[in-house]
């Protein structure tokens, strides 16, 4: 429609920058903060462990016959089969009797690399390099080159984490609200349920049973009845509820809180096990967003003040249900948000393996060389293997999937599929209709016919995707304009 608009933005802008910047930014950033929250790699060996430095990647490489190791093209990974990827070095220190040796810098494993990334090496190359190392000028990259394949990552649409969604039950006149609290990899179902009757129960991850709301506020610090009223809204509708919630009330305080809960939680075990049960229940499961020490519980029950509130206004009808379809409740992940899960999976394995390397040289008295001990394969291999089969944590399948090269066209369009995470046995009319915020956003036509007609759809042409964005700077604003946490 608009010909000379599209003409200019083509020639400023690639089809698929926010891949290629998505990439960089959890090559450069994602990965270290993996490396960070592991941080020490604890073997059972008394008086001893290995702590984690930096990690570096190198431009991609090759290991050939000789043992000698040379720079790899993408065009040499298509003809020889290879996988077109970097190799990963980490620093790592052994720690004997809290005397700290000497850091080494430790070969880890290879990671894929994003063709036209800032670490591939085509980037940065002009139309006359790009063809004297054998690659189209008009390819715009964006996928790996997997046993010399290429393939590329698909978009997963997914529900926004840590965001309250209230939904309704017609038939049994229940409603919910449930939030995804995503932390550091973790992602735990929280929600606050509300029978026809009033009364209203909290269930979280890791605890199959649902728990009183009162018990629960009293656990969190909100002690006494006056400060769990403060901490609501003057609305008769939600006075009505408290008061009946109040009634059946079990506790009186905290501790008679944290006993209930512990009792429930571990039955029949010491007293002492209980409270512990509990606390990590409290810290590490409910709302883990919001963050994982005791001293954040108080946030975390105003937080279910919150989305008590909301649930009993929608049982009054006095506010509509959440849209799930609605754009603004949805995330894209890209390719730098999939490739740092699959990382946090495979280094977890690694990990793992170093310690029981670790472990099984110190039982045979051999000498713990990290070089010796350190099996490169166990982070490759895990992170090839999802690559070249496409199923990726959390159960996803098809995540990886070969490119469409019919002509360029169905190549761009390929690129920018969006797939939805639901089944496509189930109808689900809504999810597969077209919606209002799909404007500017999602093409409106392209989308396959059959069972997945509606669940795989294309971004529009201009469409970017946000690919960093850092919550704490947003925070710090928030403050500086006077934005407070009321009670």
């Amino acid at each position: 429609m608009y010909p000379e608009i599209t003409r200019e933005y083509l020639k400023s802008n690639s089809l698929v920058k926010q891949y290629l910047q998505s990439f960089d930014i959890f090559v450069d950033e994602g990965m270290q903060k993996v490396v960070d929250t592991q941080s020490v790699i604890e073997p059972s060996i008394d008086n001893y462990h290995i702590k984690l430095g930096r990690v570096r990647i190198e431009k991609p490489t090759v290991v050939e016959a000789d043992g000698s190791r040379k720079t790899l093209t993408p065009a040499e990974a298509r003809m020889r089969d290879l996988t077109y990827s970097a190799p990963l070095f980490l620093e790592m220190t052994p720690v004997e009797k809290n005397v700290e040796k000497k850091t080494l810098d430790i070969y880890i494993g290879q990671l894929p690399i994003m063709l036209r990334s800032k670490h591939c090496v085509l980037s940065n190359k002009n139309a006359e390099e790009l063809k004297k190392l054998g690659e189209d000028p008009l390819d715009p990259g964006g996928y790996f080159i997997i046993n010399g394949t290429e393939k590329s990552l698909m978009t997963l649409e997914d529900l926004a984490p840590n965001r309250i969604l209230v939904s309704r039950d017609k038939d049994k006149g229940a409603v919910q609200a449930k939030v995804f609290s995503t932390r550091l990899g973790f992602r735990g179902r929280c929600t606050v349920d509300r029978k026809k009757e009033g009364q209203i129960a909290v269930s979280m991850p890791s605890y199959s049973k649902s728990l009183e709301i009162m018990l629960v506020l009293r656990a969190l610090g909100l002690n006494s009845d006056e400060k769990i009223m403060e901490s609501f809204s003057d609305a008769k509708e939600v006075r009505n509820d408290l008061l009946l919630n109040l009634e059946l009330d079990e506790s009186g305080n905290r501790k008679e809180a944290l006993e209930i809960i512990g009792k429930r939680a571990a039955p029949g075990q010491p007293l002492e096990y209980q409270l512990k049960r509990a606390d990590l229940l409290l810290d590490r499961y409910l709302l883990p967003h919001i963050g994982v020490e005791p001293k954040d519980r108080l946030a975390k029950a105003f937080y279910l003040c919150r989305m008590t509130e909301r649930t009993i206004m929608v049982a009054c009808k006095k506010r509509p249900v959440d849209d799930k379809d609605h754009y603004a409740n949805k995330r894209l992940k890209i390719a730098g948000k999939l490739m740092e899960e699959l990382f946090r999976y495979a280094f977890q394995f690694f990990t793992k393996d170093v310690a029981y390397q670790t472990e099984r040289a110190n039982v045979r008295r051999r000498q713990m060389s990290l070089f010796a001990i350190v099996r490169p394969d166990a982070l490759t291999d895990r992170i090839k293997y999802s690559m070249a089969t496409g199923n990726w944590v959390g159960g996803h399948t098809g995540v990886c999937q070969v490119i469409d090269r019919h002509n360029h066209i169905s190549t761009v369009s390929f690129l920018k599929r969006v797939t939805s995470p639901l089944a496509k046995k189930h109808p689900h009319y809504k999810a597969r209709d077209l919606h209002g915020t799909h404007w500017g956003r999602l093409d409106p036509n392209e989308t396959p016919e059959g069972p997945n007609c509606g669940l795989i759809r294309n971004l529009a042409l201009m469409c970017e995707v946000t690919t960093h964005s850092d919550e704490k700077s947003v925070e710090k604003e928030l403050k500086k304009m006077g934005v407070t946490m009321s009670l």
